[in-house]
């Protein structure tokens, strides 16, 4: 991540955002200190999956909600 100071953004307002929106991210530092990031903002959405797409491939036992043997219990709890 590029550092940058208040000064040299507010120099070039415009360049730096198009930078931004190309990919790139920038620390803002006054002084010696880093007061801010600025990053794009990420709009990768993902589409839901479909629904069904795994249908027959397994089976789901009747039995699935039943409780668990104790000792697996057991291993869980840490004894």
């Amino acid at each position: 991540m590029t550092t940058v100071t208040v000064e040299e953004i507010q120099n070039d307002v415009p360049g730096y955002l198009r930078r931004v929106q190309a990919g790139e991210a920038f620390t803002v530092i006054r002084g010696n200190e880093a007061i801010a990031e600025i990053r794009p903002i990420c709009r990768d959405v993902q589409q839901p999956r479909p629904i069904g797409s795994c249908a027959g491939e397994f089976v789901v036992p009747d039995d699935f909600d039943a409780p668990l043997p104790e000792d697996i219990v057991l291993q869980f709890e840490g004894r």
